[in-house]
């Protein structure tokens, strides 16, 4: 059993009430006496009022008084909470104030050796965030308040490329965060559809008093999955495509808008995709000859002859200039 759970159990035996020998606690824990004063030396630096009496009655026992189990950390469970935290701020979270709030409250309960510990051990991970416009944090508050609530909100949204921006009603079923952006599933009253509507275009929210009863089950993120598999261009089966290359390369094939959600396995050299034939001819060819002689298509072949093809007809038009 790892240290900290047996300083739990020990912790848990003493607040029984009983008054117990180290010998007792050290048979039933399985660990040695000598280790079980370190646990107690530990358990006083935590905060817990350990007492360890001598003699005939003695024991060790806490006083009375003591209320609270303290939580244990190791060092890499603190610095796993600390880089959640960095990478919650860069996510623009919409509470990541109040996560400071506890992280500090944790970082308190720390003497001063594992507090150095834990700045060495988290001071080479930074997360950039973005810039996002300051009214996206309480317009996640209300959005989620409002989903959670089953409140309609009435929105002003300026769509990209859109002069102004266009009022409606919508019913808030969930927020989900992707490629850098918070979007929120809704249900827009003037589409009578589900819409999806990204948080930092919402020009102005209002609550209304109408309220709304949310699907059962409903998942933002299920349903974005949903939508892409939606947008494949025929219901035939799908097909294996395998490509290998420079890991840059893959790693923005993997993140591409569309086809992260078909990989069907990733390695250091390769990645295979599965999608089907009709949704492969017409949109990857040309995406994937702007990645040059840094991916190579393996499978199948008609992707890899349509792609000899293009380069053919570029190489062959760039003969026809340099001739004219």
């Amino acid at each position: 059993m790892a240290k900290w759970d047996n300083m739990l159990s020990m912790l848990w035996m003493l607040r029984s009430g009983r008054k117990l020998t180290a010998a007792q606690i050290a048979d039933s824990l399985e660990i040695s006496v000598r280790t079980v004063y370190r646990y107690i030396d530990a358990l006083c630096a935590s905060g817990v009022p350990v007492v360890a009496e001598a003699g005939h009655d003695g024991g060790v026992r806490i006083l009375d008084s003591f209320k609270e189990t303290p939580l244990f950390f190791n060092a890499m469970e603190l610095k796993a909470l600390v880089d959640a935290y960095k990478f919650a701020q860069g996510a623009g979270y919409p509470y990541a104030e109040e996560l400071e709030s506890a992280l500090k409250k944790v970082e308190n309960g720390l003497h001063e050796e594992q507090r150095h510990d834990l700045f060495r051990q988290t001071n080479g991970l930074d997360v950039i965030s973005p810039a996002r416009p300051p009214s996206v944090v309480p317009l996640l508050r209300e959005l989620e308040q409002a989903a959670q609530e089953g409140y309609t909100v009435r929105i002003a949204y300026r769509k990209e490329k859109a002069e102004q921006a266009d009022e409606r009603e919508v019913d808030p079923y969930g927020l989900a965060y992707d490629r850098n952006e918070w979007y929120m599933a809704a249900f827009c009253h003037q589409a009578h559809a589900i819409r999806t509507f990204r948080v930092d275009r919402i020009e102005r929210l209002e609550l209304t008093e109408a309220k709304f009863v949310k699907p059962d089950h409903f998942s933002a993120s299920a349903y974005f999955r949903v939508q892409s598999e939606r947008n494949r261009e025929s219901e035939e089966p799908p097909i294996v495509i395998q490509i290998e290359g420079e890991p840059d390369a893959l790693n923005a094939l993997c993140s591409h808008w569309h086809l992260r959600h078909y990989v069907m396995e990733r390695t250091d050299r390769d990645v295979r995709f599965l999608l089907d034939a009709a949704t492969m001819n017409k949109y990857l060819p040309m995406y994937l000859i702007t990645f040059g002689t840094s991916i190579r298509i393996r499978e199948p072949q008609e992707l890899k002859h349509t792609i000899k093809e293009m380069a053919y007809r570029i190489a062959r038009n760039c003969e026809e200039d340099d001739s004219a």
